[in-house]
């Protein structure tokens, strides 16, 4: 009981900057740890060489899926959850929080077993050639399975976030990564497993996570109880999720088409194009998983506070984030482009093709990167809400449908350029319909629409 007061008062008493930091700064630290362990396979798997860091990126995409599948239920259950518990509506909660759980975990089970038994179509369609493809398929199978186990831990992380047990979040994420982290030499330079060994790193680091995750539910330390008499598929519910995690999943969809389509098209400029990318997209989403991750703190406090009626603390937490993320995605910028040689130097000694396009890569992504706090805020803020409708629309605008036509059409008037500049005038597009979203704010309650307007 006193952790549930706990985790009441930061929702609708603490001071809004003090609950933001509470709540953002575990699942901020969960989160980035899961990019450096993501940085640190690519890391131990270039020592291999330029071919297995290739390989590794075009495996890398089917994460994405399952994180889709993942951020389907779990997001957008974590947003509805947020305002059942400010409506003080548990019984519902229960039922959205077993529903969500459930379903996630057939949907991912489905997609193994399909992408199991149409792997080698499927590499060759992710952009392997004939020298990368026995990597990324030793790569991919236990990392396929291991994504079952992954879907589980990302729909709770983002529901028990929306309770406000971030800092468990945080313990979780940071146990499964440090145990990627050690692992990852261990099976790639002791034992000799090759790519495989990252893989394998990254399997038993999520079935840490998962176990972490089932000690919490039989503890009973959440407000959510999960139980098969509580799923429930029932039209309200599922129309409450969807709206805002169909958005989440068309998105993440859209980022694993975007990488795809990007090593497909830089397939023909040589495995050394395509690594050097997949680097440099590493180091990118380490920015961009930190910030997520202190916005997945965020969403969830404008939830509660919109479902509880009181507008004037989502007035307050919306201006503190927009401050926050827009300094952060500045100073990572700046640290980028300034670092660029030295940071994808790291994941290559001697290739200077994979150099020369990991480098200018990250350049160009860095400089719009320093509006993409801004960006985010307004995502999660809008989706906190329920908009999906708005929230979806900034989602996908970066990786969808203002990305895909670019980086199908530039390439062939800029060759490589074309594709290394499509993401930045992608998000460039995306920061210019946010502006005008923000400018037409009839779609807010009137109590929020000052707090868009400045």
């Amino acid at each position: 009981m006193k952790k549930e007061n706990e985790k009441q008062f930061i929702m609708e008493e603490e001071k809004v900057p003090k609950a933001l930091l509470k709540l953002g700064i575990p699942t901020m630290i969960g989160m980035m740890t899961s990019a450096i362990y993501n940085l640190v396979d690519t890391f131990f798997v270039g020592t291999l060489g330029t071919t297995q860091t290739a390989a590794v990126s075009i495996a890398y995409p089917i994460g994405m899926i399952f994180l889709a599948i993942g951020l389907l239920f779990g997001s957008g259950a974590s947003s509805y959850l947020s305002r059942l518990l400010g409506a003080k509506k548990h019984k519902e909660a229960d039922i959205c929080f077993s529903t969500s759980l459930f379903f996630s975990l057939v949907c991912a089970g489905i997609v193994v077993l399909l992408l199991l038994l149409i792997l080698n179509p499927f590499l060759n369609i992710l952009g392997a050639t004939e020298s990368t493809l026995p990597y990324a398929r030793a790569y991919a199978i236990p990392f396929i399975i291991g994504l079952l186990f992954n879907v589980f831990n990302i729909t709770m992380n983002n529901m028990i976030v929306a309770e406000g047990a971030s800092a468990f979040s945080m313990i979780t994420m940071l146990s499964g990564g440090i145990v990627n982290m050690i692992l990852d030499p261990v099976f790639i330079l002791l034992f000799h497993m090759g790519v495989s060994g990252a893989a394998y790193a990254t399997l038993l680091s999520r079935l840490v996570s998962f176990a972490l995750y089932i000690y919490y539910l039989c503890s009973k330390k959440s407000n959510f109880h999960f139980s098969f008499h509580n799923i429930k598929p029932e039209k309200t519910l599922l129309c409450e999720v969807f709206k805002i995690g169909m958005p989440m999943l068309i998105y993440q969809l859209l980022c694993s088409v975007a990488i795809s389509v990007t090593n497909y098209a830089a397939r023909f400029y040589g495995d050394s194009a395509i690594a050097g990318i997949g680097v440099a997209n590493r180091i990118l989403s380490l920015g961009s998983m930190i910030l997520t991750g202190f916005l997945k703190g965020f969403q969830p406090f404008v939830g509660f506070n919109y479902g509880a009626k009181h507008y004037e603390r989502v007035n307050t937490a919306l201006h503190t984030a927009l401050k926050w993320a827009t300094a952060f995605s500045i100073l990572m910028g700046i640290g980028m482009i300034v670092l660029h040689t030295p940071l994808i130097h790291l994941f290559t000694k001697t290739d200077t093709e994979m150099l020369k396009t990991g480098s200018e890569f990250l350049i160009y992504n860095a400089i719009t990167f320093m509006g993409f706090g801004y960006a985010m805020v307004y995502d999660f803020f809008f989706l906190g809400m329920g908009l999906g409708k708005q929230g979806g629309m900034i989602s996908m605008g970066h990786q969808g449908f203002f990305f895909l036509p670019l980086v199908l059409l530039l390439p062939k008037f800029f060759g490589l350029n074309g594709i290394l500049l499509a993401q930045p005038i992608a998000d460039l597009l995306t920061y210019c319909m946010i502006l005008k979203m923000i400018w037409h704010k009839s779609f807010l309650p009137e109590t929020i629409q000052h707090s868009c307007a400045n």
